[in-house]
């Protein structure tokens, strides 16, 4: 468990690369955000007026002597102006900018749903669902609310930049000296602390999505934690993970927190040279108490901006690390193409053949050798073997989870690289161990293979597979709504509904692994017999670690160690007393 906490040092991320693909995302909008920009500029343009009419009033009171109330009132009015229309078309603009947010959201998660389906089985295998979910959830919220939020104020902050520099230049161009020492200072400050907090957020990001991994993990094995008494050593491992993901947040909160006191340090260093420079030049004669005025408010508003960039630029960083993880999701190699001219399979007849597979799931580590089997349409062919003998792995290429090294598959006589996975996959019904069912009711479960399947179809499977009777006593029977991950239901009539699904499927070829490990004695023996009527003309692959449902298989093959090392039927491996013959006697002796 230790050894899961230990993350890996992140590298820095590629921020401008980044940059450019959420700028990708906001392109889809363009119309929308050109407008959103005008507004910014427009909202801009009256808080620049504000300090032009406030200095010209401070003019009018102070400069002629005597208070000209008119002339006061007049630029009061106009300033009082700018600023509310300036603050109307700010409020426009984040309500703006926050459906914009949301629209991005939509189409990113969008596209990382439609991603998630177009990845191949070893992906899921090799990433932890938390983390993955993680970055679906957390991750877009992150850089949604970046574009919604810090997006306006950057857009705003730089209009003020750039605007109340040009008119501090207008006013008085002596003055703008003290600036121009302070804000070099700022902006290189700004730049050294980014190269070092950006890899923090990274890593930060990073550890929130071990962190919700381990969570889904443990919350999956809820029962078998407690079934052990092992909560203590849980919450124990927990508590490192989560210790390492606050740390984690701490390094790049701390380190990002000293960022603005320190360029708000350097602004008041220029704000007192400028003022020291508007004395001067007063006491000279070069200006006159209404530039001076206007040239501080100014001063202000370019200052302050500076010292909000330089807060706002600790999200950013943390929205381009958390965008990061999104498109590495969204970059990761999909199932590959089905190759030109692929065949699509039609009124497939059932004959199923391996010749000389050779397979692993990691370069190096064979876990098939050298797998022949073929299966007649219509016969069952029965997977046994101890655990990690190859059985899954079998159904795994069967269906094209995963490719084979070297060697063929063929269906109808087929290579299945050759045909389009599509039409392969629905050519097989499956019924795993591990049984899946979604939030919907029961005849919405057991119709999910059937496209317009009608209830009596429905209720037909639903007898086959001996759940049709419990389903009648549900207050609301097929209606009944199950829970997200059959949460109301046992695990034995989550089987039993799968079956059904399964029976429901119209297909000339069924794979059944571990299909009734979950159900007791009583029921498996109906079951047994519902299916063999069901499969009757059907070829099948059976995967049983009971070996006594297996034993009407027309071809049984005994795996070990990734070899087939015995074939035939049931009467026939038991004469032979060899591996067969020693796990029969271990369940029955």
């Amino acid at each position: 468990m230790a050894q899961r906490t230990a993350g890996k040092k992140e590298k820095p991320r590629d921020a401008r690369g980044t940059t450019l693909r959420i700028a990708r995302y906001l392109g889809t909008y363009r119309l929308w955000v050109a407008l959103l920009l005008l507004g910014t500029l427009l909202s801009n343009l009256g808080n620049l007026l504000g300090p032009t009419f406030a200095g010209k009033a401070i003019g009018a009171a102070v400069d002629k002597g005597q208070v000209d109330f008119a002339v006061v009132a007049y630029y009061a009015k106009w300033m009082l102006a700018s600023y509310l229309l300036s603050n109307l078309l700010s409020f426009a603009v984040n309500l703006g900018m926050m459906r914009l947010g949301r629209q991005v959201a939509h189409r990113m998660r969008r596209d990382v749903f439609e991603k998630l389906m177009k990845l191949p089985v070893r992906y899921f295998d090799r990433n932890q669902a938390g983390d993955i979910l993680s970055r679906v959830s957390y991750d877009v919220d992150v850089v949604t609310t970046c574009l919604s939020a810090d997006l306006v104020q950057i857009l705003t902050s730089v209009v003020t930049v750039v605007g109340s520099f040009a008119m501090m230049c207008w006013i008085c161009t002596p003055m703008v000296a003290g600036l121009l020492i302070t804000v070099p200072m700022a902006i290189a400050f700004t730049r050294l602390m980014g190269r070092r907090t950006r890899p923090l957020y990274a890593k930060r990001s990073a550890s929130y999505g071990r962190m919700n991994g381990y969570v889904e993990e443990m919350y999956s094995g809820q029962k078998t934690i407690l079934a052990y008494a092992h909560e203590a050593q849980v919450c124990r491992d927990f508590s490192q993970i989560n210790r390492d993901a606050a740390e984690s947040y701490r390094d790049a909160d701390t380190l990002g927190m000293t960022t603005g006191p320190t360029i708000n340090m350097i602004n008041n260093l220029g704000l007192s040279l400028v003022g020291m420079a508007g004395a001067v030049l007063y006491l000279l004669g070069r200006v006159g108490m209404e530039q001076i005025s206007s040239f501080v408010l100014y001063s202000r508003k370019f200052c302050g901006p500076i010292n909000e960039i330089a807060n706002i630029i600790n999200e950013i960083y943390s929205a381009l690390a958390a965008a990061e993880r999104v498109f590495t999701l969204l970059d990761q190699p999909e199932e590959p193409p089905d190759v030109p001219d692929a065949a699509s399979l039609e009124a497939v007849v059932g004959d199923v053949a391996a010749e000389h597979v050779v397979f692993g799931y990691l370069p190096g580590q064979v876990v098939l050798h050298d797998l022949c089997l073929h299966a007649h349409p219509g016969k069952t062919i029965a997977i046994v073997g101890h655990t990690g003998a190859g059985k899954t792995t079998i159904i795994n290429l069967l269906m094209r989870f995963y490719d084979v090294d070297s060697g063929r598959i063929l269906v109808d006589g087929h290579p299945i690289c050759a045909v389009t996975r599509d039409s392969l996959r629905r050519s097989y019904a499956m019924v795993l161990q591990d049984t899946w069912v979604f939030h919907g009711t029961i005849f919405e479960n057991i119709a999910y293979g059937k496209e317009g399947a009608t209830r009596a179809e429905v209720e037909a499977a639903a007898k086959a597979a001996q759940i049709h009777g419990y389903i009648m006593r549900l207050p609301q029977g097929y209606d009944t709504v199950i829970r997200e991950d059959g949460g109301n239901i046992s695990k034995g009539q989550k089987q039993l509904i799968t079956i059904a699904r399964a029976m429901l499927y119209d297909t000339h070829m069924l794979i059944l692994d571990e299909a009734t490990s979950n159900v007791d004695t009583t029921t498996e023996q109906q079951v047994q017999l519902a299916m063999r009527t069901l499969m009757a003309g059907k070829t099948c692959f059976v995967i049983a670690h009971r070996l006594s449902t297996i034993q009407n298989a027309d071809h049984i093959l005994v795996m070990e160690h990734g070899d087939v090392v015995e074939q035939g039927t049931h009467e026939t491996l038991l004469a032979a007393r060899g591996v067969y013959y020693r796990l029969y006697a271990a369940q029955f002796s």
